[in-house]
């Protein structure tokens, strides 16, 4: 079989890629000093070392909460990478949570889809009124759908209105073909469990697609067949690519933080 490891490599196909991580690390750790005490950070929601979440507070009291998970092929990242991102959310007068989780090879996508339900749910507790909205992106756009599918055991699904999988991985089949299955080991069991595009979604979550149209093809793939399984919207936003898609979420008044906030 053709190995697909080009095919999902972003790193390769983004001009300065390097430089990426660093300045992300910079504005959140900026983000979250300029935040003071409305930065609650290294909340527990399990007994493992990654089992932690930062809360961001608006100023006055929440209207909801925000849910936003990290990417990076449940490899590499960690919540401390993305603070920045809740501005868009604390703009609106919403709470934003944004929770770790235990990286493969360590754990299987499996068990960090069951971590995210506990995260999410801790999390909730923090923040008892309004409703809920779930992001994630790219590795963590799997995982925000996933909370949106009806086999996932939610506590607190009656509270959750809308997810917007940004650059989300919704078939985990192609994955086994790719060097990363090695510390992911995905097989046809896990990837008939896992991948969104085989399972149901809650009908009454509101859900909406979102892909950089500067994209991989296999993740403007990806999207659309997400978009399609489930009969929701799908956009492809023009000159974003992989790694700054997800940068309209620190802007209340962007397309896709209106996208995440906004009814339908």
């Amino acid at each position: 079989m053709t190995d697909l490891s080009d095919a999902y490599s972003n790193a390769a196909h983004i001009p300065g890629a390097e430089s990426y991580p660093g300045r992300w690390r910079d504005a959140a750790a900026a983000f979250r000093a300029a935040l003071g005490e409305r930065a609650r950070t290294g909340l527990s929601y399990g007994p493992g070392e990654r089992h932690r979440f930062d809360l961001f507070l608006p100023e006055a009291a929440p209207r909801g909460l925000a849910v936003f998970i990290h990417g990076g092929y449940w490899l590499r990242f960690g919540r401390e990478d993305w603070s920045h991102l809740a501005a868009g959310a604390l703009a609106r007068g919403w709470a934003m949570a944004m929770p770790s989780y235990t990286r493969a090879p360590a754990a299987r996508i499996s068990a960090i889809t069951q971590e995210m339900l506990a995260a999410v749910t801790a999390a909730a507790a923090e923040v008892p009124q309004g409703a809920l909205v779930v992001a994630g992106h790219s590795a963590g756009g799997h995982l925000a759908a996933r909370l949106a599918c009806r086999d996932t055991a939610l506590d607190v699904a009656d509270r959750l209105l809308r997810a917007v999988p940004i650059s989300p991985l919704g078939d985990l089949a192609p994955l086994m073909r790719t060097g990363m299955n090695a510390d992911l080991r995905i097989d046809e069991a896990e990837a008939a469990a896992e991948s969104p595009v085989r399972l149901q979604r809650r009908p009454e979550v509101g859900v909406h697609v979102w892909v950089g149209a500067d994209e991989r093809p296999a993740f403007l793939n990806q999207a659309r067949l997400l978009a399609d399984a489930w009969q929701v919207p799908v956009t492809v936003e023009p000159g974003r690519h992989h790694f700054d898609v997800i940068d309209g979420l620190a802007d209340p008044e962007t397309p896709l933080c209106r996208a995440l906030f906004d009814a339908d």
